[in-house]
């Protein structure tokens, strides 16, 4: 151990109270032993640090803070520098906000377009993923603060995000969910790591010990400390048993005595409670010299200017009929869509910036050389019919050689906490668009979105321009492309579907009840595709340039491929040149083929350069679940080298020795599995996949039944909380707008009362409820009948009294163990 001195000079409760949160957002100190407090922070991709009350949804205000783009936009530039620099620059505003640790980079993968925190996560291809999660967490920890990559791991869905079982098999578990974590583990060393919200086949992520002893931490060598979602523990002793470190946000001093008796009873070793101190000691100490160090300030204006670089590189070029774009200077256009005023740059929930500045389309046009006719709002921003608006912006569109069309998801369509219901733009920005190219074709539309969408409008453009959800600068940043001023280069990091039908998970996603199954398998965006023949909108990798590429000259070995790539036209333009393994002839069921390298090359006019990919250790590996270990099926493999994952312009061959094993879906009817066409995979070939029968989704009654599955208890009490909750989430939900507050509580176990409440609730009190759901408040019918019989009143007060009693002798139980455990604290060393 690193601080076996300090821990020897620990008392059982400090060491116990050091394991987790004593604010929403710090860490427990000790001026008796010198330990400082530490702060976390939300910021994947700009910090959320809050003054005063705190919350972990980004609802309450935080300090000023560089809005760098998402990760969906920084994911379509696969430039691992650049994502290292804005690293660097969210280290930099960390430490001198005074946040030790920041909540991020996500690199959940991508499973659906629905998932309504995709814009927060980077790709549907755990390869690209990893690398440019791993490029984050070296900027960030470069500047002495930690980073702490999420949601380890198979967190797909928000819908019961806090109480979901992802029912996986082993191998898509460890190829598609786990890749990308142990890419960022082994390559970027982060200092801490967070465990998701979810069961992943019946154990919940931060007290699943084949997820963090044997794979994490045994497989990897991670050292770090590991940290719960706030409100995502379940069983605090089986999470330190398991490795995870720090329980947040502050559940009180209830967990502390649940330690303390663990240890007491020989449930929890002190050597293993000790290795958790160890890692929390680590994490705080190592992180403290930085944020003291720091003046307090940083360099907005810098910090602007990169995210603008950003929002450029990781916007992508969908159309460009007859090369529209870009526009020479003086053309006369004519700016529609409320999103050109008010732009739509970041996600909502606890990713939520309070931004230094934004810029927006309308103020920064003038700047662009271009020559404004006017601007017409055109649809009203959350949907509806306002026919004015719409003629006002087709009037308009007359008097200009060319439209901007600002169109988006608005803010309400894609946020935590919340799943997106379909894949299309609003109506009212479908008819507008229509209308205007009835009366000017030369229509250019600017997009914005966190995800992908429906494109059937496309048609009614000429040029469209995907800026993802481009931060603070992406104002001005569409306008250095639409003006040629930089020429694009973003490729797609997920692939867009013609329709939300195709995907592989149309029928299931999200998953209503207690189990998210996934029965697609290994089969996720584009290896679902291509591999069942799917026609898609936008492929994987796409993206168009002001230029033209060709390559040639491919030499391969099983260590990589060399080629020469050259700029056939007249403007310097820079190729994301990408890297693709299959295996035609194969025994072991495997996708069309899968990304294993990439390279993104600058090139000026004409110019030619000699370009390698390496391959690494991934590149033909596979999880045998019959070995229960990463092999290697021997014999011919194909390289693919192009420009999208369709767009393949090289192929060579290479003869690759394998490991021998034998195919562990040999004497298993694993049949979908084979073609890949996984949209409609029966209960018998699901469990065939799993090794084992599916899990029933029954709901329990018990700790972790979420509050909207009160209704399945036996308490009229909690049927009437329901009956508000449910009243309440079906007005939001009517109105177009989601209640986060109330679809948190909605998605909300029980136990989440005793972890998001200061210690005001226990797991005793928990119980208590739990107790009442399941028979106790009707049981109380009989004790209250007997008093009204005898007396001829009181059947309503005895009736309460006896479904209160049991809550209220747990509270006050809660709160003498509070104030003994505090007590013990206060007295440590004395």
């Amino acid at each position: 151990m690193k601080h076996a001195d300090l821990i020897g000079k620990m008392t059982l409760e400090e060491k116990c109270a050091l394991l987790q949160g004593a604010t929403t957002f710090g860490s427990w100190g000790s001026e008796r032993l010198g330990i400082p407090t530490m702060e976390f922070s939300d910021g994947p991709n700009g910090l959320r640090h809050q003054l005063g009350a705190a919350d972990h949804l980004g609802i309450a205000g935080s300090e000023p803070a560089t809005c760098f783009p998402t990760a969906v936009t920084v994911a379509n530039t696969w430039d691992e520098a650049l994502g290292e620099k804005i690293g660097e620059a969210l280290g930099e505003e960390a430490a001198a906000q005074g946040v030790g640790t920041l909540l991020g980079p996500g690199l959940c993968m991508k499973r659906s377009p629905l998932c309504g925190r995709n814009f927060e996560y980077f790709s549907e291809d755990p390869y690209l993923a990893g690398k440019m999660a791993a490029s984050y967490v070296r900027g960030i920890q470069s500047k002495g603060v930690a980073a702490c990559p999420k949601h380890f791991a198979a967190n797909s869905q928000e819908t019961r995000r806090q109480a979901s079982n992802s029912v996986v098999d082993e191998r898509t578990l460890r190829e598609n969910y786990l890749t990308a974590f142990e890419i960022v583990v082994r390559e970027s060393h982060p200092k801490s790591i967070m465990s998701s919200y979810n069961l992943i086949n019946g154990t919940y992520a931060n007290e699943n010990r084949h997820l963090l002893r044997d794979i994490l931490r045994g497989e990897w060598g991670f050292d770090g400390a590991v940290v719960t979602d706030w409100g995502g523990s379940n069983d605090h002793v089986a999470g330190v048993e398991a490795g995870s470190t720090f329980e947040m946000p502050a559940p009180g001093m209830d967990s502390v005595r649940q330690l303390v008796a663990a240890v007491h009873s020989g449930r929890l070793s002190e050597e293993v409670l000790d290795s958790c101190v160890d890692d929390a000691l680590e994490l705080v100490l190592s992180t403290h010299p930085a944020v003291e160090g720091a003046t307090g300030e940083f360099d907005k204006a810098g910090h602007h200017a990169l995210a603008r670089e950003a929002a450029a590189e990781g916007a992508v070029l969908l159309k460009n009929d007859d090369s529209l774009l870009p526009l020479a200077a003086g053309t006369k256009v004519a700016l529609v869509g409320d999103f050109a005023r008010e732009p739509r740059y970041q996600g909502a929930g606890s990713s939520a910036v309070n931004c230094t500045q934004v810029d927006d389309i309308l103020d920064m046009v003038g700047e662009s050389g271009l020559t404004l006719v006017g601007y017409e709002q055109g649809f009203l921003r959350h949907g509806g019919e306002d026919a004015a608006k719409r003629d006002a912006a087709v009037e308009l569109a007359q008097h200009a050689d060319v439209v901007i069309a600002c169109l988006a998801l608005d803010e309400i369509a894609e946020s935590e906490g919340a799943d997106r219901r379909n894949m299309r733009l609003n109506d009212n920005q479908i008819e507008l668009l229509h209308a205007i190219s009835q009366v000017n074709p030369n229509v250019v539309v600017l997009l914005s979105a966190g995800s992908c969408v429906e494109t059937d409008w496309v048609a009614d453009a000429r040029a469209v321009l995907y800026l993802a959800l481009g931060g603070q600068a992406g104002a001005g940043a569409a306008l250095d492309l639409v003006c040629g001023r930089v020429n694009p280069s973003g490729k797609l990091a997920e692939t867009w579907p013609k329709r939300l039908a195709d995907t592989p998970t149309a029928d299931r996603f999200p998953a209503q009840g207690m189990s998210a199954e996934y029965r697609e398998g290994i089969y996720v965006g584009y290896r679902y595709y291509q591999t069942a023949g799917v026609e898609v909108a936008y492929p994987f990798g796409y993206g168009l340039s002001y230029t033209s590429f060709s390559y040639s000259d491919l030499k391969v070995t099983p260590k990589g491929v060399t080629f020469t790539l050259t700029n056939d036209g007249d403007r310097a333009g820079t190729e994301v040149c990408q890297l693709y393994v299959s295996k035609p002839n194969h025994q072991v069921f495997r996708a069309a083929q899968e990304l294993k390298g990439f390279a993104r090359v600058e090139l000026a006019a004409h110019e030619s350069k000699q370009v390698s990919i390496a391959l690494d250790d991934k590149a033909f590996r596979y999880f045998n679940v019959a070995t229960d270990a990463w092999e290697v099926e021997g014999g011919t493999y194909e390289l693919h080298v192009g420009a999208s994952s369709e767009d393949i312009r090289l192929v060579g061959t290479v003869e690759v020795t394998g490991t021998n094993a034998a195919n562990p879906y040999a004497n298993v009817d694993v049949s979908p599995y084979e073609t890949g066409k996984v949209q409609t995979v029966g209960d018998a070939h699901f469990a065939a996949l799993l090794g084992h029968p599916i899990p029933s989704p029954k709901v329990r009654i018990d700790r972790n039944m979420c509050f909207c599955d009160l209704n399945h208890g036996h308490s009229p009490i909690f049927w009437i909380v329901w009956l508000v909750l449910a009243a309440m989430k079906r007005a939001a939900d009517a109105s177009g707008k989601p209640n986060l507050n109330v679809l948190f509580i909605w998605n909300m176990p029980l136990r989440a009362l005793a972890k998001m409440t200061n210690g005001m609730v226990s797991v005793g009190m928990v119980d208590a409820i739990v107790r009442e759901i399941k028979w106790w408040g009707l049981a109380g019918i009989v004790p209250a009948l007997f008093v009204k019989l005898a007396t001829g009143e009181g059947f309503i007060l005895v009736w309460f009294l006896w479904f209160l009693a049991p809550i209220l002798l747990a509270f006050v139980a809660n709160l003498v163990g509070n104030a003994r455990t505090t007590s013990a604290l206060n007295t440590a060393g004395k």
